[in-house]
């Protein structure tokens, strides 16, 4: 098992060249005393991209990332940072300037701060997210470019920081593109903007840059730990410490700047009952980096999912990153706390955070609230199956997703794809995908939303190739929605596949405060019998091991258009845009209330 998980780690092993364009993800930044560069940020709209580009769309040597100002009366600059408008990051563009609520485009972003160098250390620009391509400008040298919405990227830009005051100029671009991950159409808003922290933090020449801290797989009573430099350096001593546990294990590194160790322990098991957090110290060279670890496993054994070795039940609700009470980006802990208080007054145990990696903070606080957590990529609807550059952002993403957050014992699955169309261009795609994620992380189960495609009448089969790359099998279905709800009673469903089953979307909409006929759609006593009438057809499912309804939260959408009813919002939530529990909400929390007490008997 051993070896197994060092030739595993192997794969992972980064290539940090300082002054490189984008360097590997850093783990864990928050631990490492960063400078905030969140605040107000200036910001100009350029719709056509004059500030990059000439008029024959040639990429200029400088452009307004060198932030310059007319020095003499007669010089022509045909911008200024300074007195443009400012917003507060990190933010969206789409609710934060009421003029960009539709925008998709371009828009520049420059912050100066004060910064003071220090010889023996490394200055990295990390960024939460920014969506959905960024290219970073530094003092007026460009350090780098990064394209994927939702997964952090960073920087060395120690060569470009002077002692004084200093400036970071972003181009955001939020452009939609058919080879992109996300494509050109998605059921969700395309907030443009950086949408995630700022941080600027500081490292030695060599430092822990990544670490496993886990179980060892099908292991209880084994922390497997391994810790990863960013420079192939033999012969450092690293101490990895869990005071609580009485842990202090000394470890030194390889000739790959690898070191690992397992350690034997009783430690208590992280759970939705008791999600017990263990503080983890790691030590070099007088580096050190604390972060909070639990303990847990997680595995299937037939149509079971097991944690810690026990049958669960995943009692869910699916999420998107929409801001409680305000529209708009969530993008602090208050904004997930909120949200996954609502889940747990559902009773949930488990939510499905889609259709994209959240913010790490905000699968902090599922940990710490007790909430199993599935995580996933944009791979959504109709992806550009045969480019082999739209497969390489995939990959990048999943890696992305992967490295921020493999430390998180909330995190139970890895989610490659959701609603694909079937074919053999995509099977190999996703079948790689799939391959891939094992490589990164074979402790963790490995899942995707399917559709149902072999329907007849009012008997659903299941049939998808990918059935035999996944842990658990997973699909979407809107019987009383797409379908009439007077068919659940008739609806029969068949998976044939010895593996649990996770209905992973299901639901429909209402209007909050909107009353009338449970045969009058958009009303709340409509979408209060639609969920009635979906658990008991769904509950007779063979193998059914948990569900996450669509959605927690009403949520802006581009596809909404039904003036007086959806106002650009899909409704499908059981609780609405401005915080009001649908009736719905009260069905779902009775059964889930109904699972527990069964699953603990």
């Amino acid at each position: 098992m051993k070896k197994l998980l060092a030739s595993l780690f192997a794969l992972m092993a980064p290539v940090w060249v300082f002054g490189a364009t984008e360097l590997p993800i850093v783990q864990n930044v928050y631990a490492r005393q960063p400078i905030s560069l969140n605040g107000r940020w200036n910001y100009i709209v350029d719709q056509q991209e004059i500030g990059y580009y000439d008029y024959r769309m040639n990429p200029m040597r400088h452009t307004w990332g060198d932030n310059a100002k007319a020095r003499r009366p007669s010089d022509l600059v045909e911008y200024n940072f300074d007195v443009s408008p400012a917003m507060k990051i990190p933010t969206d563009w789409n609710t934060a300037d009421q003029q960009l609520f539709f925008y998709e485009g371009t828009v520049w972003f420059k912050r100066s701060f004060n910064y003071t160098k220090k010889a023996d250390r490394h200055a990295i620009l990390y960024f939460g997210a920014v969506n959905y391509e960024a290219i970073v400008y530094v003092n007026g040298q460009r350090v780098g470019r990064h394209v994927g919405g939702f997964t952090p990227f960073n920087f060395d830009v120690t060569e470009q920081l002077h002692d004084g005051e200093n400036f970071v100029v972003v181009k955001v671009d939020n452009k939609r593109h058919r080879d992109n991950v996300p494509t050109e159409i998605f059921d969700w808003w395309n907030y443009g903007g950086i949408t995630r922290d700022v941080l600027l933090f500081e490292v030695g020449d060599v430092f822990v840059d990544d670490y496993t801290i886990q179980l060892a797989k099908g292991n209880q009573r084994l922390i497997d730990c391994q810790i990863r430099l960013n420079k192939a350096v033999a012969g450092q001593q690293v101490v990895v410490s869990i005071p609580e546990l009485k842990l202090n294990q000394k470890l030194v590194t390889d000739a790959e700047g690898r070191a690992s160790v397992q350690m034997k322990a009783r430690p208590v098991l992280w759970s939705p009952e008791n999600p017990k957090l263990y503080k983890v110290e790691i030590e070099l060279d007088g580096q050190r980096l604390t972060d909070e670890i639990g303990f847990r496993t997680i595995e299937t054994r037939g149509k079971q999912i097991l944690l810690n070795g026990k049958p669960i039940f995943l009692r869910g609700i699916s999420i998107h990153e929409e801001a409680p009470y305000r529209q708009g980006r969530a993008h602090t802990t208050e904004d997930a706390h909120i949200l996954l208080t609502w889940a747990k007054e559902l009773g949930c145990n488990y939510v499905r955070l889609a259709h994209y990696p959240h913010n790490e903070l905000a699968v902090r606080e599922a940990e710490r609230m007790g909430i199993m957590v599935w995580s996933e990529i944009p791979v959504y609807w109709t992806i550009s199956w045969q480019n082999e550059g739209t497969f390489n952002n995939a990959r990048q993403q999943l890696h992305d997703m992967i490295r921020r957050d493999h430390n998180r014992a909330a995190i139970i699955i890895w989610s490659i794809a959701n609603e694909t169309p079937h074919s053999d261009a995509r099977d190999q795609f996703l079948g790689k995908l799939a391959e891939y994620a094992r490589t990164q992380d074979n402790t963790r189960l490995i899942s995707m939303a399917m559709e149902v495609t072999g329907a007849s009448n009012y008997v659903n089969r299941l049939q998808d190739n990918m059935n035999k790359f996944v842990d658990v099998v997973s699909f979407n279905e809107y019987v009383g929605w797409y379908r009439d709800v007077h068919d659940a009673p008739r609806m029969t469903w068949e998976v044939p596949y010895e593996k649990p089953v996770i209905i992973s979307e299901w639901g429909g909409g209402a209007l909050a405060g909107n009353h009338g006929s449970k045969e009058q759609r958009w009303t709340e006593e409509f979408q209060e019998n639609l969920y009635r009438e979906n658990i008991a057809m769904l509950e007779k499912i063979d193998g059914l091991a948990g569900m996450s309804p669509w959605i927690l939260k009403d949520f802006l959408s581009p596809r909404r258009p039904l003036f007086g009813v959806q106002d650009w919002f899909n409704r499908k939530g059981v609780v609405s845009d401005k915080g009001e529990k649908k009736l719905a909400f009260y069905v779902l929390r009775d059964w889930y209330e109904r699972k527990r007490q069964e699953y603990e008997k």
